[in-house]
């Protein structure tokens, strides 16, 4: 099985890409959990699984149901939000799995397949000029009820430190795919994976 995990600084069209990779590749996608508030339309169990901090705390301390691979607390303007990757049963498929995330999270599910022979963790990174970057995220926070856009700012510097040259080399990052032209973007992206 293929895990294609697709990575990249924040508004660089990971969701994008990821919506419609999952439409187009015959994939299973994974739904990762946190306890970060839920934006307008996105969707409990589809875009994310939405936990209260307490059923996190569960998983993280191994008192849940399944294993923690990963988590990450982030010390937002709003409080500490934390993702992570459950080994829950969406692992347990016969199809590529594609999901999405963070550099550290992709360090760190690599780490927890590297001696499982039928499992291949494929990395896509995707990237855009900071200038691009920062206009998407600001019309993303526009078009929220309660736009927050020191959050928004937050993450864009720490996107800069996360993505460091450095850290992509340590990670074993070679490929990049640029997301300038969403279609063609998306048709390098399927070559690669295919």
């Amino acid at each position: 099985m293929k895990l294609i995990y697709i990575i990249g600084k924040s508004s660089s069209g990971k969701d994008t890409i990821f919506n419609i990779l999952k439409k187009e590749l015959n994939v299973n996608t994974y739904v990762m959990y946190t306890t970060r508030p839920q934006r307008d339309g996105e969707i409990d169990g589809i875009t994310y699984n939405f936990v209260t901090d307490e059923k996190m705390k569960e998983y993280i301390n191994g008192k849940g149901k399944y294993k923690v691979i990963e988590y990450r607390t982030y010390n937002t303007v709003f409080g500490p939000w934390t993702y992570a990757t459950i080994d829950d049963e969406q692992f347990k498929s016969n199809k590529d799995l594609l999901m999405i995330g963070t550099l550290e999270s992709y360090i760190k599910i690599v780490r927890f397949f590297k001696d499982n022979k039928n499992v291949e963790v494929v990395p896509i990174y995707v990237e855009v000029p900071d200038n691009i970057r920062i206009r998407r995220a600001l019309e993303r926070e526009e078009n929220q009820k309660e736009p927050h856009y020191l959050e928004m700012c937050r993450r864009f510097i720490a996107d800069s430190e996360d993505f460091s040259e450095e850290n992509l080399k340590e990670a074993g990052i070679t490929k990049r795919f640029q997301n300038l032209d969403l279609n063609e973007c998306i048709g390098q992206i399927k070559k690669y994976v295919l």
